[in-house]
């Protein structure tokens, strides 16, 4: 069968359930998707056990049948795909591309986020130890379809980055790439809170000759004291009742027009309305949307 031109996916991680954020991320992936005729593949982020909230990944797939999402082939978890990051991790290793690291979060809190590649050749072994993956002195630079040009110079703002941490636990970065490659997608869109995650992403890409997918950062929608919606103040689940006014809301949070002939519709006809009328043109050039103002 040949693939089509466009392959989306949404990739919640199961920490909480689906609240108003996760929804307008899910949205605008799953309507970039439709509007051309694209997959829409649902991947569960589930790399990291003890933060896991119980209940959360079927309380996340039942809450996105209700709001009328239909995704493209079997749902893919993380937690299966170990075998691969293992593999990855020790070609990464055994080439010198990463290495072992002991320091401890004290060591480093004086250096500010940047590692400053303290075991870098050292020569630890890898037991006990996070793995981090060396760092080229060089910038990364993308065009968000949003936010526009994003700049990052990897060995100044980020350092040598965790791929393995010490508990044993593969890391976000090293795991996203390898899933997006291995289901083909050719898009991501996403919250904007991982626009500074993407270069990090492109060199690993780069390094694994791998292709480079077209990125959308939807804004973040944010809490009026600055944090991003979450299991905290103001993010409650979303509710199985609301879901044609939720949408609604939604897609005007993106910049979309629905009509008002819409008001009483199902939530598939909203979705329907959405992807027949898509135009991510109109999302709003911000890295953050403040919740209190989408009302």
């Amino acid at each position: 069968m040949t693939s089509p031109a466009y392959i989306g996916r949404f990739a919640p991680t199961p920490s909480g359930y689906l609240h108003f954020g996760s929804l307008v991320a899910a949205l605008a992936s799953y309507l970039d998707a439709r509007s051309v005729g694209g997959q829409w593949l649902l991947r569960m982020e589930d790399l990291d056990p003890p933060r896991e909230e119980p209940g959360a990944q079927d309380a996340i797939l039942r809450t996105l049948e209700t709001y009328g999402f239909e995704w493209d082939g079997p749902l893919v978890r993380q937690s299966e795909r170990h075998d691969a990051y293992a593999a990855l991790l020790e070609r990464l290793f055994s080439q010198g591309l990463a290495y072992a690291c002991t320091c401890s979060r004290k060591q480093l809190e004086a250096y500010g986020g940047i590692y400053p590649g303290l075991c870098r050749n050292a020569g630890h072994a890898s037991e006990d130890a996070a793995i981090r993956l060396r760092v080229p002195e060089l910038a990364y630079h993308f065009c968000d379809r949003v936010q526009g040009e994003f700049r990052q110079h990897l060995g100044h703002e980020v350092g040598d980055f965790v791929i393995r941490r010490r508990d044993g636990l593969y890391a976000y970065q090293l795991a996203v790439v390898l899933d997006d490659a291995w289901q083909g997608i050719t898009d991501i869109v996403r919250g904007a809170d991982l626009l500074d995650s993407t270069p990090r992403q492109l060199y690993l890409q780069e390094l694994l000759g791998l292709r480079q997918p077209r990125y959308l950062h939807v804004p973040l929608i944010i809490q009026p004291d600055g944090h991003k919606l979450g299991k905290s103040y103001r993010s409650p689940p979303l509710p199985a009742d609301q879901a044609p006014a939720l949408l609604l809301r939604a897609l005007r949070t993106l910049g979309q027009q629905p009509p008002g002939e819409l008001a009483g519709a199902s939530a598939r006809e909203l979705l329907a309305w959405g992807s027949a009328n898509w135009d991510a043109t109109r999302i709003p050039r911000s890295p953050t949307l403040a919740e209190a103002q989408l009302r």
